[in-house]
């Protein structure tokens, strides 16, 4: 494959650095995601009140499935994967409607409607050959945006100790929080090799040190741990309630949108776009391993967005990374001391370093538009209307309170709600950058680029 790199990519795509650089590099993925990957299922049990073992359980195969997800994304398994560094978790797109389904029907009805929406992005997967012309630069551009602007006040409540904290913005949370902050920052603006391709890692692990010399690392729940955590398929049943599945189903359509926008912005690191057999293999194993992951107690799975960041920030594009990654989520998965230790470090610590991989996500979105978009009067306001109305429900939410629950659900998350107006608009408004259908060229033919940078069509 050739592609014009970025000049601060350090690894491109099919580069092998050396493991004493690889290890860390791939656990500042899982940094990057762990707390996003077990808050779903810690939230859902929490509304269903399962016991604490019953709880571990959930969590412990949330990070199975998205480490073996992972290395699927990676390695693909015949059509099903991208081929791309593609870090996976459990979504948090699914965690509302997933309580008030838990709470009114079981986890068992959670688990059914999992397991056949899934099979929703599975079809866009095999489809996107037809509907590939409707996510243009300028949508997948905005869909990126969105992602890191609306995760950033997430960082920010880690950083200030975590959301409903009783010490929730103490000095002492701020400042292991700036701690981390500032030494990412530095290692990565200051220094070149090694100090700067990891320095989420090592901004992380300051951080983590500093919090155990304060005596804020709360070490129980590892020593409460156990050893080991065997898998169990359908561990609490499964039941299939239509309502259930119509939901879980849309939702499914909706985060294909940002698993595109996951893969553009990973890709726009190598100022490329990605082709299509990448796309449609992420988005076959978005929806099969979230297949697998209901049937074995997990929740869906998808691109973490955190991760895109990690990729822009530090320049390392290779898989090999991504996959030592996931490679040590099964082995989390596995082994419930190894999570109960990262578990241990305290929120404000990854919300230094989150703040920072949150915000580059957003310029890297600025990055494709500005790159890939002639930015006339159509398409600045397709993208001024999509991240207003996006920002709007995302931090006014109570404005769209009188809607039935499932539009304050959907229309309630900006990414969901700036996605889909840049979606619609950009199908509706006339112009460049439409969705008028191309001719098809000949089947060896050369991706062509139209002229606000959307793929025509590709080989």
């Amino acid at each position: 494959m050739s592609q014009e790199s970025a000049d601060h990519i350090q690894y491109e795509l099919d580069d092998k650095p050396p493991l004493p650089e690889a290890i860390p590099l791939g656990l500042q993925h899982v940094f990057a995601m762990f707390l996003g990957n077990v808050a779903p299922p810690l939230i859902i049990a929490g509304a269903v009140g399962l016991a604490t073992g019953r709880t571990t359980f959930l969590v412990q195969m949330a990070l199975l499935v998205a480490g073996v997800a992972t290395l699927v994304q990676v390695f693909t398994v015949g059509p099903v994967g991208s081929n791309l560094p593609v870090m996976m978790g459990t979504s948090f797109a699914f965690v509302g409607p997933l309580v008030a389904i838990s709470t009114q029907f079981g986890l068992p009805a959670v688990f059914g409607a999992c397991l056949v929406g899934a099979f929703v992005e599975v079809g866009i997967g095999f489809s996107y050959d037809y509907i590939d012309r409707f996510f243009p630069p300028l949508v997948s551009g905005i869909v990126v945006m969105l992602i890191g602007l609306t995760l950033i006040p997430v960082g920010m409540d880690y950083a200030a100790g975590g959301a409903g904290a009783a010490d929730y913005g103490s000095l002492m949370n701020i400042g292991l929080a700036s701690l981390v902050f500032f030494v990412t920052l530095g290692l990565n603006q200051f220094f070149t090799g090694f100090l700067r391709i990891t320095s989420v890692f090592l901004g992380i692990l300051v951080g983590y040190i500093a919090a155990i010399a304060l005596g804020v690392a709360d070490f129980s729940a590892v020593a409460q741990a156990g050893w080991i955590a065997i898998p169990t398929p359908l561990e609490f049943g499964i039941a299939f309630e239509p309502s259930a599945i119509i939901t879980i189903a849309f939702l499914y359509a909706v985060t294909a949108v940002e698993t595109i926008g996951d893969m553009t912005g990973i890709v726009a690191a190598a100022n490329r776009e990605p082709t299509r057999d990448e796309i449609r293999g992420g988005l076959f194993a978005d929806g099969i391993m979230s297949a697998i992951a209901a049937i074995f107690s997990a929740f869906p799975n998808t691109s973490f967005s955190q991760n895109v960041g990690v990729i822009n920030f530090t320049g390392v594009l290779s898989r090999y990374v991504v996959a030592i990654g996931g490679g040590l989520l099964i082995v989390a998965g596995f082994v419930p001391k190894v999570a109960a230790l990262v578990t241990a470090m305290p929120d404000a610590v990854l919300g230094g370093g989150a703040l920072i991989l949150f915000s580059t996500i957003f310029s890297s979105g600025v990055s494709i538009i500005d790159r890939d978009v002639d930015l006339n009067h159509r398409n600045t306001t397709i993208l001024a209307v999509s991240v207003a109305l996006g920002l709007a429900v995302e931090f006014r939410p109570d404005a769209i309170a009188s809607f039935p629950e499932l539009f304050q659900t959907v229309l309630g998350s900006g990414l969901i709600m700036g996605g889909i107006s840049a979606l619609l608009l950009n199908i509706v408004i006339p112009g460049s950058g439409d969705a008028d259908v191309e001719p098809e060229p000949p089947a060896d033919a050369e991706p062509s680029i139209s002229g606000d940078g959307g793929v025509v069509d590709e080989d």
